[in-house]
């Protein structure tokens, strides 16, 4: 009978899989990667927690390695008191209460002064409605799927959800927290660093959860009161005919019903604030990059690429007159 030879693919499909999965690690949204002082410290309590569980794991391995090989030089030893009272108590006892003394003392990172910026967020199905607050806990600015901050400085998160559970969580900058329909939950964190962070939502929360993404951005404290003026007032007059057509069939398509344009007609509360979407770095919840292709191709196709969300597909209009309003609704920063 001729022997087979060992087979080695499944070695090598491991070993082509290690370079892929390692591709995908990155620091866009990892909470291995802290870019604030409240992910810094759950980052250094994990790293401790990792090793320590990787001292114990070898240590067990090492006397398990031991008993097999020299059990009977090790049974009185192993099945004395003082091995069960060392390992079985005293070890698990010092352990835990050590992890609990560090773990207490690290969260004293987490209390954070009081904030000067205050943001509602609500998740709805599926996109991020943001407002800005002002003392009175009125909203001083509404956008949407893009969170701008300045750095350094402690914001408050008011968090609530219309529909369904979502949950909040930047990786970079904080841990998650639930939102929650008739519950309002808040935290508050700081970016230590100018940056784009991706947030995600991290409950399951129907059939584009997946899609449910968004951006923090921290910037230095005059870039952002710069954003932040630029952001108020009404929308911008269209600056050629192509564009002044492409808000009129804005319009006449009826999309102000569910959409807000400061400054038109258009006045609906159902769906995000447009009155500065072009300035914004993506569409559709973090989905796809703001251009006029994506636009026109968001409007035209909704369903499609996002089956599930609230917004209908205007299937109904012509190239031109998608290129029109995917052109007024990019020159809108």
């Amino acid at each position: 009978m001729q022997r087979r030879r060992p087979s080695f693919a499944p070695l090598a499909a491991l070993a082509a899989a290690g370079p892929l999965a390692l591709a995908g690690c990155n620091s866009s949204q990892s909470a291995l990667a802290p870019r604030g002082p409240h992910a810094g410290a759950v980052d250094t309590l994990t790293w401790l927690v990792f090793a320590g569980g990787t001292l114990i794991f070898l240590a067990v391995m090492l006397l398990l390695v031991a008993a097999i090989l020299l059990r009977r030089d090790l049974t009185a030893w192993m099945t004395g008191n003082a091995f069960i009272i060392g390992f079985g108590i005293v070890f698990p006892v010092v352990t835990l209460t050590s992890l609990l003394t560090f773990s207490a003392f690290s969260s004293r990172a987490l209390v954070t002064p009081a904030p000067r910026l205050r943001i509602e967020v609500v998740g709805e199905q599926f996109w991020w409605r943001v407002h800005y607050l002002d003392a009175r806990g009125a909203a001083t600015l509404v956008t949407a799927n893009e969170i701008r901050i300045p750095v350094d400085t402690p914001v408050e998160f008011i968090l609530k959800a219309q529909d369904v559970i979502h949950s909040f969580w930047v990786p970079n900058l904080a841990g998650k927290l639930d939102m929650i329909p008739g519950r309002v939950n808040s935290y508050v964190f700081a970016a230590s660093e100018p940056g784009v962070y991706r947030g995600q939502c991290a409950e399951y929360c129907g059939a584009q959860h997946a899609l449910m993404a968004f951006h923090v951005v921290a910037a230095p404290q005059a870039e952002f009161s710069a954003w932040l003026a630029q952001q108020t007032g009404d929308a911008i007059e269209p600056a050629t005919p192509f564009l002044a057509r492409g808000r009129q069939l804005f319009l006449d398509a009826g999309c102000g019903a569910c959409h807000v344009i400061r400054g038109t007609p258009a006045d609906g509360l159902l769906g995000p604030d447009l009155t500065r979407v072009g300035s914004r770095l993506s569409l559709a919840a973090g989905t796809f990059p703001v251009n006029i292709g994506t636009l026109a191709g968001w409007t035209s196709s909704a369903q499609h690429l996002k089956p599930g969300n609230l917004m209908p597909s205007f299937g109904n209009l012509r190239g031109a007159e998608l290129r029109a309003i995917a052109a007024y609704l990019e020159s809108l920063k």
